[in-house]
């Protein structure tokens, strides 16, 4: 969530950056600071009827003692009265701090200076390529007639026992996933994540604070019973830890590791670029989550994106990285850089990682702070990302590692956690 105060001393500048995300919120942004100035001014006056009420309280007593009880009686008639103003005015406060906050849900995070504006993905900038497309002399097939061919993934069986989107991973397609989860995770204890083992569910407190809702509130599944919801992410249940913490000091930095399954209801579009492992419902990741100073976020958000880099390169895979522009961003997001791997049997880019930081954005929600130099309170800065997601990775290791003989070579870094060397 924006900052209020942030709007109120700058409000040209945030209604330039909405404007990287094509949001013409000048409107929007008008309506905040005309029902916080009403907010103030109905503040001061319910700030001045307590005062007095309370001024009142302390003179009935030795009014009464003193034996002056039609002056003590003319105050406590004067006390009801104000009980009644207190009344209607704390209403009033409450209503337009209601009000307040509906319209500063409704606005996303503004991106940082670096992000361009721009409409969707056919904007978004390629800031890096590394490794080399496979050079096949045969022609390659696709991850899921080789998971089919090799009884790895079985998402027929998937369809059956839950539906769409739900595979059954077997055998050595298993032990491939696991060898990919224990990876991902023992390169993070290496990077100095501390590993974290999460709920998959969350109360509604938890998915408003890091800005899952209201903006994703169709995506995620809900327990109507209980009022919880399957996470999409550990980003959610980790950054949560951190809700309503007041951080005693300026040094501090909070490195978070964790696997979990993802729930995630909305699919995206039909046809081939759902097919196979491209888009499902339920998926395990590994994802790491910081929590930073304001002077050491773009620190963080680089070494993050080197460690996400070093995996893929481990994993020998051929990838690029790209800087999101404002219009393709996601709701709670500053600045994100997207990882694609190349998938070489669908010839096309397959997305496996964002890393995103948020700023105050999530902060301002969860009410997480710390004590600075001068002993006040300030906002922290969370920063995320995917290390990594494993559908497309475990795609892109089929295609893109498949050879002549129709084996596929599992990569040197992975042997230790497989057991075997060839599929």
């Amino acid at each position: 969530m924006i900052e209020l105060l942030r709007i109120r001393n700058n409000k040209e500048q945030v209604a330039a950056a909405l404007l990287k995300r094509n949001i013409l919120a000048e409107p929007i942004l008008n309506d905040i600071l005309l029902k916080d100035s009403q907010w103030r001014g109905r503040k001061q006056e319910l700030d001045s009827v307590l005062e007095e009420a309370n001024g009142l309280a302390k003179e009935i007593g030795p009014l009464m003692a003193k034996g002056e009880h039609e002056k003590a009686n003319e105050l406590k008639s004067r006390n009801v009265e104000l009980k009644s103003e207190e009344a209607t005015l704390k209403a009033e406060v409450d209503r337009l701090e209601k009000e307040i906050n509906g319209l500063l849900f409704q606005l996303p995070n503004t991106p940082t200076e670096e992000v361009k504006r721009g409409n969707d993905s056919n904007d978004n900038e390629v800031v890096y390529e590394s490794g080399v497309f496979p050079d096949f002399s045969f022609n390659p097939k696709p991850h899921w007639d080789l998971a089919k061919e090799k009884e790895l993934i079985d998402f027929e069986l998937g369809v059956k026992v839950t539906g769409a989107g739900f595979p059954f991973y077997r055998g050595k397609g298993a032990k491939l996933q696991r060898a990919l989860i224990s990876f991902f995770l023992d390169e993070a204890g290496k990077a100095g994540y501390e590993e974290f083992q999460a709920p998959l569910f969350v109360n509604e407190a938890s998915a408003f604070g890091t800005g899952q809702l209201p903006d994703k509130e169709g995506q995620m599944y809900h327990d109507d019973r209980d009022d919880l919801y399957l996470i999409p992410t550990a980003e959610v249940p980790l950054t949560n830890i951190f809700r309503d913490v007041l951080i005693p000091n300026p040094s501090f930095s909070y490195k978070l590791c964790g696997y979990t399954p993802c729930f995630r209801r909305e699919a995206g579009s039909y046809g081939k670029d759902v097919r196979g492992l491209n888009r499902l419902h339920q998926f395990d990741k590994v994802e790491i989550v910081r929590i930073e100073h304001p002077n050491n976020t773009s620190k963080a958000l680089e070494e993050m994106v080197s460690h996400v880099k070093g995996l893929l390169e481990k994993l020998e895979l051929p990838y690029r990285v790209l800087r999101l522009c404002g219009g393709d961003m996601g709701f709670a997001s500053a600045m994100t850089y997207d990882f694609e791997v190349y998938s070489a049997a669908q010839e096309k880019w397959l997305e496996v990682s964002s890393v995103s930081r948020f700023d105050t954005f999530q902060s301002n929600r969860l009410k997480l702070r710390f004590k600075d130099e001068d002993k006040k309170n300030r906002l922290c800065h969370t920063l995320n990302g995917s290390a990594l997601a494993l559908p497309r990775i475990v795609a892109a290791l089929l295609e893109n590692h498949q050879q002549a003989d129709g084996t596929i070579q599992i990569p040197q870094v992975l042997i230790p956690y497989t057991h075997f060397d060839v599929l």
